[in-house]
């Protein structure tokens, strides 16, 4: 997976994948698009997929406070999961999102049923293995039991303005569901262990590791509340198909390294250029290249895909509220979103935009991802 993506990133838009000759019928405007690679991992080819994922998200949004919350592996575990990485991601989803509605449900904090969005990152802001979940989070829910369950009469709970749940609560459950988790699947032989952690395949190691685990705490951080669902859909634009380095970050590419900005938490947020040998910058990068068809945005609670219609029609009628406007245009910018419609033409912005000549791959690359004859991706 690692190899293909380098080489789909290397090959996109170029010449070697081929393309198409384009033609605008209104003012005779004539353009070459290269064709993208298609690889989720190219920072070059999410535009058209970000934008069409945010007109159907935009139809998800209530008309209530969303909470933006981030569940961080500690290193330790961090390394862990590196090894392992298909179930550590899927046990990180499952923990988050369980700890998440436990608490949520819990009559003590909220007592309704909530909806969650969650976003796998695996990278920090210099490139280094950092895997997290971004969670955004309805600001209240359906009333429910402890259990989770619906409760008669069904009515709407609202969170407390500008506080969602209790983060020290949290950090602690959440500890708790994903070390069990880990356990469960280190007694069905699920886990490998290598190199630094060989020693973890010994039973005993393996319980006094997961022993110290608990003895830290975990980080999960709540951010204040968004203005409403515009400011969520902004949200969503930037952090769910970016990847682990936007070209707008890049300083300097050349073949003795690679230079990018980042941001110095340490020093307040503040911006600095990170100076990579070639071959560090590509080992850090790869790191990110997720298992192959691994899902990284999921849906729970009230957004969970069954039963999700029924559930905010109903979440609507109780909010009073049954129309939504889409936003996605103010959020991307005209611009950007005539660029994502590839039926438009550039220059002049009609409708007319047409293929009219195609040109043939590089047999060189003839291994890579090929894509569509009838359905061009030039975004």
């Amino acid at each position: 997976m690692q190899r293909r993506a380098l080489a789909d990133v290397a090959a996109c838009r170029t010449a070697a994948l081929g393309g198409h000759v384009h033609r605008c019928g209104a003012c005779g405007h004539e353009a070459i698009a290269y064709n993208s690679c298609r690889n989720r991992h190219c920072p070059k080819c999410q535009g058209s997929r970000t934008a069409a994922w945010l007109r159907r998200e935009a139809s998800f949004l209530l008309p209530v406070e969303y909470y933006h919350v981030v569940f961080t592996l500690p290193p330790a575990v961090a390394e862990l999961v590196w090894q392992n990485q298909r179930l550590g991601y899927t046990l990180l989803f499952r923990a988050a999102q369980e700890t998440l509605r436990e608490v949520a449900a819990d009559p003590k904090h909220l007592g309704a049923q909530v909806g969650l969005l969650a976003v796998l990152h695996t990278w920090g802001q210099d490139l280094h293995y950092h895997p997290h979940l971004h969670v955004v989070a309805t600001g209240g829910g359906l009333a429910s039991d402890a259990a989770g369950t619906g409760t008669t009469p069904t009515r709407w709970v609202a969170c407390r303005p500008g506080f969602f749940l209790p983060v020290r609560v949290l950090s602690r459950v959440f500890r708790g569901k994903y070390l069990a988790f880990v356990r469960q699947a280190q007694v069905a032989g699920k886990l490998s262990f290598h190199g630094a952690l060989a020693g973890l395949a010994d039973a005993a190691a393996f319980a006094a590791w997961r022993r110290a685990q608990y003895r830290s705490d975990w980080i999960v951080y709540a951010k204040p509340p968004f203005g409403g669902p515009e400011q969520v859909l902004k949200y969503l634009a930037r952090y769910t198909h970016r990847v682990a380095l936007s070209n707008r970050r890049l300083v300097r590419v050349a073949e003795d390294g690679v230079e990018f900005t980042a941001k110095d938490y340490a020093a307040g947020g503040r911006r600095r250029v990170v100076r990579l040998p070639a071959e560090e910058f590509l080992r850090r990068w790869v790191q990110h290249v997720l298992p192959r068809g691994f899902v990284k945005i999921r849906h729970y609670g009230l957004l969970a895909n069954r039963h999700r219609t029924e559930r905010l029609t109903l979440c609507r009628a109780l909010l009073a509220v049954w129309t939504l406007a889409q936003v996605v245009v103010g959020i991307l910018g005209p611009e950007e979103a005539r660029r994502s419609d590839p039926r438009h033409c550039p220059a002049c912005g009609a409708a007319l935009w047409r293929v009219v000549a195609e040109l043939p791959r590089s047999a060189a690359v003839a291994g890579l991802a090929a894509p569509s004859p009838t359905a061009p991706d030039t975004s």
